[in-house]
């Protein structure tokens, strides 16, 4: 399991230099002019986790294969999209199919790229994309409501479960608030989930900066930075021309070089990774072997026969026990049976609660 990252936001403020940057490719057409993305780009891009390579060197493993993140490059949005001004059907329809937002803001001043709206204002950016979602939401929730609102009156339990999230949802949206601020209730998570709703899901502001304002944002990531806090959203400050620059490196000592030069520790690409792990709730853990060493990634509190099923359903069906080692008892021990010598293997039943960093040997039979 890894997630699906949309990549949003008005034209012309960096999605696509970003997109390339991020996947390290060309696919996206780069261009200064409106709706040069007018199909999705998708492109998956590995996790750095240095954890994965030093389990991978003491096992002695003869593949590496880190956990894979997809993110999709959407159509630029305009004013009217809900209404289906510009490409607001296909942008709408598409950022539906992914489980994160991330909206890119233009931060920099001057350049040569235009804005669609004549003047750097990243709040008022966010607002015309939010108050366009919001409205295609109240639109799809009012149609919902009638219906379900006719079965209701007819006694159908599952209609007024429905209403019971619809209908207050649809008032914060009235409200100006967007639906990811509805807290549902354990038996309504389900439901929530069902409907799709496109401000429902987590988002991820993306500050494109200028190089000089790459290491400690600007004035404009502050304002960001504040409405991020008010909402309980993240915020990651990149600059998108830098990340396509490093993109171009292959040598990593070049690359490490090349960051620290501008004060970076590391590239945008890992910043957006964990910002999107944290707003997701994810965990990674690890299983390692002569013949591979791999990151898994699952749901925080995930239990251990979940976590098996991720790998192949049969893991699940079969499960007997998971052989649990921490991270950092494999590393001081030196590998798997050294651990096992030192008493630090333990054995977990099906509803032990998967630790991030965990390396796992899932015992099965089927």
């Amino acid at each position: 399991m890894g997630f699906c990252c949309g990549i949003v936001g008005l034209p012309n403020v960096g999605k696509s230099t970003l997109f390339n940057a991020l996947t390290a490719t060309a696919s996206a057409a780069a261009a200064n002019y409106p709706f040069c993305t007018i199909e999705p780009n998708v492109g998956r891009v590995p996790l750095p986790d240095p954890r994965l390579d030093r389990l991978a060197t003491i096992a002695k493993s003869v593949r590496v294969v880190p956990t894979q993140f997809e993110f999709v490059d959407i159509a630029g949005l305009v004013r009217g999209a809900s209404k289906g001004e510009g490409l607001g059907n296909q942008f709408l329809g598409h950022i539906r199919e992914v489980d994160a937002i991330a909206h890119v803001l233009r931060c920099f001043d001057g350049g040569d790229i235009v804005h669609v709206e004549g003047s750097v204002d990243p709040l008022r950016d966010a607002d015309t994309v939010e108050t366009e979602l919001m409205l295609a939401d109240i639109d799809s929730l009012e149609r919902r409501c009638d219906a379900a609102t006719k079965r209701a009156r007819g006694g159908e339990k599952e209609a007024k479960d429905q209403l019971g999230v619809m209908e207050p949802v649809r008032e914060l949206l009235r409200a100006g608030k967007p639906a990811r601020v509805f807290t549902p209730t354990p038996e309504q998570v389900p439901i929530f989930r069902q409907l799709q709703l496109l401000t429902g899901k987590p988002v991820l502001y993306v500050c494109n900066v200028e190089e000089a304002a790459a290491a400690a944002g600007n004035a404009h990531c502050a304002r960001v930075a504040e409405r991020a806090a008010a909402e309980g959203a993240s915020i990651v400050v990149v600059s998108a021309a830098i990340e396509a620059e490093v993109a171009t490196l292959t040598d990593e000592a070049e690359r490490r070089e090349f960051l620290e030069h501008l004060g970076l520790q590391e590239t945008g690409l890992t910043r957006v990774i964990r910002a999107g792990y944290d707003l997701l709730h994810l965990i990674t853990y690890f299983t390692a072997g002569p013949k591979e060493a791999r990151a898994w990634t699952v749901p925080r509190g995930a239990r251990a026969v979940e976590a098996a099923g991720v790998i192949h359903t049969d893991f699940a069906r079969g499960f007997i026990c998971a052989e649990v080692i921490a991270y950092d008892d494999y590393l001081a021990c030196g590998g798997e049976q050294a651990a096992k010598d030192a008493g630090k293997m333990r054995q977990e039943g099906r509803d032990y609660v998967v630790k991030d960093g965990d390396v796992i040997l899932f015992r099965f039979n089927v």
